[in-house]
């Protein structure tokens, strides 16, 4: 009867830990994924800014020479991402295979001037650069006209704000919320072993003793729930490459470093502190209030 009891007990710890395993995971893994997203929230946001386009047209008249060399000018520039030189004829082109007929038969001529594509990287991408930008071309004798959308320029950086602004108010309450969860499933497995931690302290045991194979515990689980969680999000981003190849373009090995450093603190600190408050109160806990 009493090995029944034993094993039936055995079952119960190894099922209490399993669970805190799962559920410790299951928050690293949703910590992971929202860590993930803000971390690589700067380089979507670059890469949405440096994808705004600024076309400076050229007049009638400006020599091809002269087009060169203000483009080269540009490419030195600290505001270039980069240039692309239209001439005429791509011009005509590129409006060719947009209307599907060719314009240039009916008008007898090519309307379309040369002009320069401008990609600005994303620390200028915004309405003061490009108009400080914008008033230094047109002193150029042969730019014509700076053509740009402003009010996208406008609405991009004000979403990107906002976004900011809401990821870090989601992962401040997701943090909350995964400590919380953890706290209470880490409580309920020292809670099954409250009679054995008062049964300690009755035989002389001190609490730094009592706490030493807990804590180490709690480290361990939480080691093992961050490898967890980071398998997961490994195979998450590889099936959504799958899906999304561009996504290859924003992979950082460095910010990589840094989510697997953030899970791996992340699960030993909130396990440590769980069970390090859990054990707290019941090696302070009445005998009495150990049957309630």
């Amino acid at each position: 009867m009493a090995r029944k009891e034993d094993k039936y007990n055995k079952r119960r710890l190894q099922s209490s830990y399993l669970t805190s395993i799962v559920s410790t995971t299951l928050v690293l893994l949703m910590l992971g994924v929202l860590g993930l997203i803000v971390l690589h929230a700067q380089k979507l946001s670059n890469h949405v800014k440096e994808n705004i386009g600024i076309r400076v047209i050229m007049k009638d008249d400006s020599r091809e020479a002269a087009i060169l060399q203000l483009q080269k000018y540009l490419d030195a520039t600290s505001y270039t991402k980069s240039t692309e030189y239209i001439t005429k004829e791509k011009a005509a082109e590129e409006l060719k295979a947009e209307l599907g007929e060719d314009f240039i038969d009916f008008l007898g001529f090519n309307p379309l001037p040369s002009s320069i594509d401008l990609r600005l990287n994303a620390e200028y991408a915004n309405i003061e650069s490009i108009g400080a930008i914008e008033k230094e071309l047109l002193e150029n004798k042969n730019v014509k006209e700076i053509y740009y959308q402003k009010s996208l320029v406008q609405a991009i950086n004000q979403n990107v704000q906002k976004i900011g602004i809401l990821l870090l108010g989601f992962s401040l309450l997701l943090l909350v919320i995964a400590i919380a969860l953890i706290n209470n499933t880490i409580r309920l497995s020292v809670y099954s072993k409250r009679f054995i931690i008062k049964s300690m302290l009755l035989v002389g045991a001190t609490q730094s003793f009592i706490r030493r194979p807990f804590l180490i515990k709690g480290v361990v689980q939480g080691i093992y729930s961050a490898i967890i969680a980071l398998i997961l999000i490994g195979f998450i981003l590889y099936f959504a490459q799958l899906e999304l190849p561009e996504l290859i373009d924003f992979q950082d090995t460095n910010l990589f470093i840094i989510l697997i450093a953030l899970v791996v603190v992340s699960g030993i600190m909130i396990t440590w502190l769980s069970t390090y408050a859990a054990l707290r109160k019941f090696l302070n806990m009445k005998t009495d209030d150990l049957y309630y």
